[in-house]
This record gives structure tokens, C-alpha cells and sequence, in this order.
């Protein structure tokens, strides 16, 4: 791990970025294993050490970069500002959220969440027998509208930062084998996926109930951002 991080660091040094395989070629010729398995290991190892980070695309590929290029004139916090630093930025992108869902978002201990609400002087709401914290301005406020609809890919932060369900439940036959989540109004109304085609993509998407009228515009226009997003022809199915 410590030579492939030296080999890093020299080849994105020398290139600026490098893609995954240009990664892999050059362990390679430094007599490192540099197939699929063992790459994926020691871009972890060298990411969670602070040396390599996504790079800017190349056409549809991505990059890795050295941080220090993209990021020159990163501040060096101490501890309890980051903490503080870290807390803030949480809350204020997923708040209101739980001590538990901080502490499965961010790998501290409960202590150290504990007191990064006290640095920044969180507030708290009591709902249904959970505690949620907020930093800022308070996102509690009126629902979304129901027709108010978006196509969420499998990681995405409103699906996966979160320890305590209750606020958007994920129903186990509906999302099964983390499938992407269909959410209209907030809540998690059912599946989603796209198999190839020889022009474009097709999408079947799969509710749990039948969708009004304004929610089938709202589904027509969330395709219609993700058929510009593709740059292909976008054909829709629902059941």
C-alpha cells in the first residue's frame, strides 16, 4: 500500500490526473499488482490517507488527482474546529437529523457528535420518540408538494445518510436489493432501472401505488431531466 501510494503520487505529479487503468499501468511497471481487485484496495488506502481524490472528467471517464493540486490551500483545523467544522456542514446539508444518523454518517462516537451540536448551539425537536437536531435554518417546515417527484440513484445522500428510517421509510419489498428509489413527496413511492438499447436507454419504473395525474407529469418532467442528463433517447414503461 505504501509503494503504490509512492507510485501515485509520482505518476499524478508528473500527469496532473490519470484514469483508473493509466493508475493500473503504472503500478504495473513498478512490479505492483495493478489488476482490477488490488487497484480498487490501494486507491482506498491512498484516498483515506489524503494523497489522491476524484479528478475532473475526461470525456465520460473519471480521474483521480493529487489533493494537494486540487485542493492547494486546504486550512489545517484542530481538532475541536473540525469537529465543529464537520458537525455544521452535516446538519446543515441533512438536517433535521438524529445523534444516530450523524454518528452512522461520520464514524464518531456519540460523545464526539454530542459535542459538536454543543459548539454549534443545535437545536432539537422531539418527533414520534426520536430527537432531531438542527443547525441553521430549520428544514421542518411545510411538506413537499406530492407531486414533487425525483429519480434517486442507489447511494444517494437522502437515501443512505440516515440511521433512523422513519422520516422517509424504505420498504423492504419494495427496494429489496438496493434498487434505485423513486421518491414522490419525500417518501420512497417505489423502483426504478434502465436496461441498454441499441438507441438510447429503456426505464421501468415500478410504484406502489398508482400515480395521479400530477404525479405522472411530475415523473414525465424528473425523465425528461435525466434523458439530458444521458444525452440519449429515454423510453419510460411504468407498473
Amino acid at each position: 500500500m505504501t509503494r503504490a501510494a509512492g507510485v501515485f503520487e509520482r505518476a499524478l505529479g508528473d500527469t496532473g490526473c490519470l484514469t483508473r487503468r493509466e493508475l493500473g499501468a503504472h503500478l504495473q511497471r513498478a512490479g505492483l499488482p495493478g489488476g482490477s481487485m488490488a487497484l480498487a484496495h490501494m486507491a482506498m488506502y491512498a484516498e483515506l490517507e489524503g494523497l489522491i481524490c476524484s479528478g475532473p472528467r475526461r470525456g465520460k471517464q473519471s480521474t483521480y488527482a493529487l489533493v494537494a493540486e486540487r485542493a492547494p490551500s486546504a486550512a489545517r483545523l484542530q481538532r475541536d474546529e473540525a469537529l465543529a467544522e464537520l458537525t455544521r456542514r452535516y446538519f446543515r446539508s441533512h438536517g433535521p437529523a438524529t445523534i444516530r444518523d450523524f454518528v452512522w454518517w461520520s464514524g464518531l462516537t456519540t460523545a464526539d457528535a454530542r459535542r459538536g451540536l454543543e459548539m454549534n448551539r443545535a437545536r432539537s425537536r422531539d418527533v414520534d420518540g426520536l430527537t432531531y437536531w438542527t443547525i441553521g435554518r430549520d428544514a421542518g417546515g411545510k411538506p413537499l408538494p406530492k407531486a414533487t417527484m425525483h429519480l434517486l440513484p442507489i447511494y444517494d445522500e437522502y437515501l443512505v445518510a440516515y440511521r433512523d428510517h422513519r422520516a422517509v421509510p424504505r420498504p423492504a419489498y419494495a427496494l429489496g436489493n438496493l434498487q434505485h428509489a423513486l421518491v414522490v413527496g419525500g417518501q420512497v413511492a417505489g423502483t426504478w432501472r434502465i436496461f441498454p438499447r441499441a438507441k438510447g436507454v429503456a426505464m421501468e419504473v415500478r410504484t406502489l401505488s398508482p400515480l395521479t395525474a400530477a404525479q405522472g407529469r411530475g415523473l414525465s418532467r424528473a425523465v425528461g431531466r435525466y434523458r439530458h442528463f444521458l444525452g440519449v433517447p429515454v423510453s419510460l414503461s411504468v407498473t
